[in-house]
């Protein structure tokens, strides 16, 4: 039987920000901003039998913008998949927690760091399922600066081509990427717009509404259209604690003791 989980956001952030502090590692507000994505898809959509992250008959969660890759920890400390003791170590020597996606610990499908290629993995994988006949669904989760690499854009072309229609990526479109606005770096314009254009059904989210993702996801797996599936969400770097909000040097900054009791404090006032 599995064990009860919640996928609480504000429980989610605050295990990112105990394992940013005992590491002393960095990404933490990249990790904020998907925390609603994923535990709506841990806790209502992703198909684990038995509750076995690497059972053959799984969904796929691919998360190809790496960097995010605590808030998918804290997902998977909250369904046993890791201990507290896998936090509290993360980033020490000898962990098997590194700060980038690794598809050596079980629950992780890719290694993923260098961006824009999880994404081609995952089409991939929805292709191997499709010829297969096993419905097993992909989930690709990007960031809308990983959106500057080509790779994602022949993917999508290849995705739209085979009909891959149980692959759904979604975008966390928080507006920044490494060095900056995403505006400024390459700017995107609609990505609605193009994954439209590429021949995906698209439809946009807030994607800190757990309810407006809930529905949009249960809405592309109902559809019976062939076409591949991307949900844009609109989202906010370091969401949860306010002076991380919308500031792009908690890409890079590190937690301090008094940051990381400020941050938590923050976070008390949230409801979980």
């Amino acid at each position: 039987m599995s064990r009860p989980t919640s996928f609480a956001p504000a429980d989610l952030r605050r295990t990112v920000l105990d394992m940013a502090y005992a590491g002393s590692t960095v990404h933490i507000a990249c990790a904020f901003s998907i925390v609603e994505l994923l535990a709506v898809l841990y806790r209502s959509h992703l198909r684990y039998p038995d509750d076995v992250p690497t059972h053959p008959g799984r969904d796929y969660l691919v998360l190809s913008k790496g960097h995010g890759v605590m808030a998918q920890y804290a997902c998977m400390l909250e369904k046993g998949w890791l201990k507290r003791a896998d936090v509290e170590r993360y980033f020490a020597d000898g962990t098997k927690l590194k700060g980038l996606s690794d598809s050596r610990v079980p629950g992780l499908e890719v290694t993923s760091g260098s961006l824009g290629h999880g994404f081609s993995v995952g089409v991939g994988l929805a292709l191997a399922a499709k010829m297969d006949g096993t419905g097993q669904r992909t989930y690709v989760l990007v960031g809308d600066g990983e959106l500057n690499e080509g790779p994602i854009w022949e993917g999508a072309l290849f995705a739209a081509h085979h009909e891959l229609r149980d692959l759904i990526v979604i975008v966390d479109a928080n507006g920044f990427q490494a060095m900056g606005k995403t505006e400024d770096v390459l700017r995107l314009d609609s990505i609605e717009d193009k994954f439209s254009s590429f021949g995906f059904e698209t439809i946009s989210v807030d994607g800190h509404d757990q309810q407006q993702i809930d529905t949009a996801f249960e809405q592309l797996k109902r559809s019976q259209s062939p076409a591949p599936k991307a949900v844009v969400a609109r989202t906010v770097k370091g969401r949860g604690v306010p002076f991380m909000e919308h500031d792009n040097r908690w890409h890079y900054t590190r937690l301090d003791a008094g940051t990381y009791a400020d941050a938590i404090r923050h976070l008390s006032d949230e409801p979980t």
